[in-house]
């Protein structure tokens, strides 16, 4: 695997930046931080993070999980999602997380002019669901609408930023939670998830041909398709991203990197293992720091993982926590081109901070003009 010179990626990336959201994973004494969600910007032509805005409205210590972050033009858009408060345990050195509500709140997050604004809400407060965007609208469907029920919903809806507004659309044929969406060949793919009324996570149930499904919404005639084995798990896929039409995917909800790449082939349906991706461990194997030499030092455990797409390139964004006493996370960027004939892989070099973080949805990528 080799490094990636700044400038030589200079050029075809300074107009992207990818944005992600993450939240405290605890508040020790040794960190003494507030916990609740903040947005950090990426740049790939440089290797920088920048801490640019917190997501307003928050409580201290208050987060908010399983929303969906979007970008259109020069806007990303915070969707839906739970509110969760997480408090110091007494009785261990561990913090405790505590779901409240599950909220149809929508914000907008102008990153050139570094103005919040509040949108429409969902006709349905929702959490782990799916969404895409198309020709400048946004399109959400399933996820679950309940913290004390495991039931998913087959509801769907599309926000029109133009005019602030939610309408309804044609309802799934399935009810599914922790689906991925994603835009491909001009129609709206919701892939995979947990499926039916009582679908438990873990459990057996009697839905595996419909988790391993999925549904495509046909924006011009306004209509669902079934895709039977569109997904070879029946667990419910990590994330799925388009690149020159085609799909590529990392891993599932358990398990982010199943140590490679796949790419779907729409013709047979099915997901096969991209040449050259598995030559290199994502899963937390030793990463050399300026605290550690020689060989004793144990492996670090990978926090977080999340993909994104930038021309042909895929960027993966990885955290891991470093070992030793105090917390520390080691954020690393991965790239793998997928034009590569062989192996792909490059890498920039990771960035230390104090503390550990965890990622609180998938990223997304903003293109300046």
């Amino acid at each position: 695997m080799g490094s990636i010179s700044t400038q030589t990626h200079a050029n075809s990336t300074n107009s992207y930046r990818v944005l992600a959201s993450f939240c405290g994973k605890d508040n020790s004494p040794a960190t003494n931080m507030n916990m609740s969600n903040w947005i950090e910007s990426y740049n790939p032509s440089n290797n920088t993070w920048h801490r640019i805005s917190s997501i307003p409205g928050l409580i201290e210590n208050h987060t908010l999980k399983g929303f969906a972050m979007v970008s259109i033009g020069d806007s990303v858009y915070i969707i839906g999602g739970r509110l969760c408060h997480k408090e110091a345990s007494h009785e261990a050195d561990e913090t405790m997380e505590l779901d409240l509500e599950v909220l149809p709140s929508v914000l907008r997050y102008n990153v050139h002019a570094n103005v919040w604004s509040k949108c429409a809400p969902l006709m349905l407060p929702r959490y782990d669901f799916a969404c895409t965007t198309l020709d400048d609208k946004i399109y959400v469907a399933g996820g679950q609408y309940l913290l004390e029920s495991a039931r998913g919903t087959s509801s769907a809806e599309v926000y029109d930023p133009a005019l602030d507004q939610w309408k309804p659309l044609p309802s799934m044929s399935t009810m599914r939670y922790k689906c991925v969406g994603v835009t491909w060949q001009g129609k709206i793919h919701v892939v995979g998830g947990f499926v039916g009324g009582g679908d438990m996570i873990g459990s057996p149930g009697p839905y595996i041909m419909e988790r391993s499904s999925a549904e495509v919404f046909d924006t011009v005639t306004a209509k669902w398709d079934f895709v039977p084995r569109m997904w070879e798990l029946d667990v419910p896929p990590n994330q799925i991203v388009a690149i020159n039409e085609r799909l590529f995917s990392s891993g599932d909800c358990f398990k982010a990197w199943k140590g490679h790449i796949e790419v779907f082939d729409g013709k047979l349906n099915m997901w096969s293992e991209v040449h050259g991706s598995n030559s290199y461990n994502l899963s937390g194997s030793p990463i050399a720091t300026s605290d550690t030499s020689g060989d004793d030092w144990p492996p670090m455990q990978r926090l977080y993982l999340t993909m994104a797409p930038i021309d042909n390139q895929l960027y993966f964004i990885v955290g891991y926590r470093m070992p030793g006493e105090v917390p520390k996370t080691s954020s690393k960027v991965h790239v793998f081109n997928t034009l590569a004939n062989g192996d792909g892989w490059k890498s920039f070099a990771p960035l230390e901070e104090e503390g550990e973080k965890e990622l609180c949805c998938h990223c997304c990528v903003l293109k300046q003009v």
